[in-house]
């Protein structure tokens, strides 16, 4: 069976800094990272959304949103190749109006500048039958800040497509109140694995470091 492995908000180093040295000098390295992966998991349960960097992550969205410039009164807009290949090919096939628009589920809720997109793989499965892989040069995006993808004007996309879209993300740099959340989330766990009993282990409070784990963590929960 495969583990779950993912990067760490925080690493074991860094909670063998500091005020929580003492909690975690009991335990050994892999337990320790083993912790800091549970913290990292019970991060992102707390604000339903992916935070560490993940890979191959999968979606499947409904393409929405017709665009003013892509109804047929507008056969004269101006439009490159590619642009216009796509639309005489919708024309063609019956499709007057296309849709092109999806948002991904997972983006930067704060700090867009450390989260970085990449192997971004899109399937069209087109309501009129048929679907299309597409390339890296037929869509806009994903924005960072959004999870906005934008394809092409004039990409044969009819009302009612899926989209099928595999990418790896996340945060590549950990923002530094993200780095305090999983501390505290990780001295809540060792606590509790140092005493089920929930009693306080060197002047620790396992709930009460999870409740800070969660107040710094707000910023970040799905709204």
């Amino acid at each position: 069976m495969a583990l779950d492995s993912p990067t760490p908000l925080a690493t074991a180093a860094q909670m063998q800094q500091g005020a929580f040295a003492d909690l975690v000098r009991s335990f050994s390295l892999d337990a320790l990272n083993e912790i800091m992966v549970e913290a990292t998991r019970a991060c992102e349960t707390e604000c339903q959304r992916r935070l560490a960097p993940f890979v191959g992550h999968f979606e499947t969205h409904r393409c929405q949103g017709i665009d003013p410039d892509e109804y047929t009164d507008t056969a004269n807009l101006p439009l490159d190749l590619q642009g216009a290949l796509g639309r005489s090919y919708a024309y063609a096939m019956g499709a007057s109006t296309l849709v092109r628009h999806v948002w991904l589920n997972e983006y930067a809720p704060l700090y867009p500048e450390y989260w970085t997109y990449s192997n971004i793989s899109i399937t069209i499965v087109r309501s009129y039958g048929g679907q299309e892989n597409l390339v890296a040069t037929q869509f806009q995006g994903p924005e960072v800040d959004s999870g906005h993808v934008w394809f092409n004007l004039g990409k044969f996309i009819p009302i009612g497509s899926l989209a099928r879209v595999t990418y790896s993300a996340g945060y590549t740099t950990v923002p530094a109140d993200l780095v305090r959340a999983c501390k505290y989330m990780a001295a809540a766990v060792a606590c509790r694995e140092l005493d089920p009993m929930l009693q306080s282990q060197h002047g620790h409070d396992p709930d009460k470091l999870e409740a800070l784990a969660v107040s710094w963590l707000s910023p970040y929960m799905r709204s």
